[in-house]
C-alpha cells in the first residue's frame, strides 16, 4: 500500500535487517561455509560488466554482511568499503572478513545511513561504487542517492548497480501475469510480513518495512542530474529468488519463468562514469 512516509521508516527497516541478519549468517542463501572456502559471491555478469579491478579502491554502499563487497577484494582490489546501515550486518561483515585473511586496511566496515556516506567512510573518493541487488527499494530519495554516490566518485571513476527490474514489482505474485499495481506509484509502500527470501519460514518479530519502488527512468535520470555519464544500461532475464510462485530455477541458478511465458525483464544493471 502506498502512503506518505512514515517518520519512523529508518529504524522500522533498520530493526526488521538486525533481526535478519543472524538468518542470514546461519541459513544456506549466502552460503557462507562455501563462502569461506572461496565459493564465488557475484554475479557472472557483473564480473564481466564491472571488469578488472585490479589495484582499485571499491566503495559498496548498502553492503549488509558484506560477501559481495570481499568478493571484489578476492578479484584484485587494493581496498574495498563496505557500508550499512545494520549494526549487526557490519559486525557479521567484520568477523567474516578476518575470517578468510582480509585485514581491515584491505576490507573496512563501516556502520551508517547511506546519505551519510561521505561524512562516515574512511577516504574521500573511490575508484568504484558498487552497490548490489535489494538495495534502492529501501531509500525514499533516488536523487539524493545519485548525488551522494557520484560525491564519492574520484574523477574517471565509475558507478556500477545491479538492480532488481521495477517492472517486477507491479505484477501479480503468483504467475507473474497481470498488472496489479501502480509503476509509477512514488509514495512509501509500507507492508507486515514475517520471514525474509533467504528463509520464507523463517520466524520473525520485526515485520513492518517500509519501501519505495523507483521507476527505471527516475534512477538514470538522478544519475544524469548528479553529473554521471551512462555508459550502458542492461536488462536480463533471470532474477536471484523465486519472486514468483511460478518461477523456475535454471541450470545456471538464476530462476526464470517457465518457457510457456514470455519474457520481460526481471533484473537490470548499468554503468555510469564520472568525467
Amino acid at each position: 500500500m502506498s502512503t506518505p512516509t512514515p517518520p519512523d521508516w529508518r529504524s522500522a527497516n533498520r530493526a526488521l535487517w538486525d533481526e535478519r541478519v543472524p538468518l542470514h549468517v546461519a541459513g544456506d542463501f549466502y552460503d557462507l561455509e562455501g563462502f569461506r572456502a572461496g565459493a564465488e559471491a557475484l554475479r557472472d555478469f557483473e564480473l564481466a560488466e564491472v571488469g578488472d579491478v585490479t589495484g582499485k579502491t571499491l566503495l559498496h554502499l548498502q553492503c549488509h554482511i558484506g560477501t559481495d563487497t570481499m568478493s571484489w577484494a578476492r578479484h584484485g582490489a587494493a581496498r574495498v568499503v563496505g557500508l550499512d546501515f545494520s549494526g549487526p550486518a557490519v559486525r557479521a561483515a567484520r568477523e567474516l572478513a578476518a575470517e578468510i585473511g582480509l585485514s581491515p586496511e584491505r576490507a573496512d566496515f563501516v556502520e551508517a545511513d547511506m546519505y551519510d556516506a561521505p561524512a562516515a567512510v574512511p577516504d574521500e573518493a573511490y575508484d568504484i561504487v558498487y552497490t548490489g541487488v535489494g538495495a534502492l527499494c529501501w531509500l525514499p530519495d533516488i536523487e539524493r542517492w545519485a548525488r551522494t554516490a557520484a560525491s564519492l566518485l574520484a574523477p574517471g571513476g565509475f558507478l556500477y548497480l545491479a538492480e532488481f527490474h521495477p517492472l517486477t514489482d507491479v505484477l501479480d505474485d503468483e504467475t507473474g501475469t497481470r498488472v496489479v499495481r501502480d509503476y509509477f506509484a512514488r509514495g512509501a509502500q509500507v507492508e507486515e510480513a514475517p520471514g525474509t527470501y533467504a528463509d520464507l519460514g523463517a520466524q520473525t518479530v520485526d515485520n513492518r518495512s517500509v519501501e519505495w519502488q523507483h521507476p527505471l527512468g527516475d534512477v538514470v535520470s538522478a544519475l544524469a542530474s548528479a553529473g554521471l555519464r551512462l555508459e550502458f544500461l542492461h536488462e536480463h532475464d533471470a532474477s536471484l529468488f523465486p519472486r514468483f510462485a511460478s518461477f523456475e530455477r535454471s541450470a545456471d541458478g538464476y530462476y526464470r519463468f517457465p518457457d510457456t511465458h514470455a519474457r520481460i525483464p526481471l533484473m537490470y544493471s548499468l554503468r555510469a562514469s564520472k568525467p
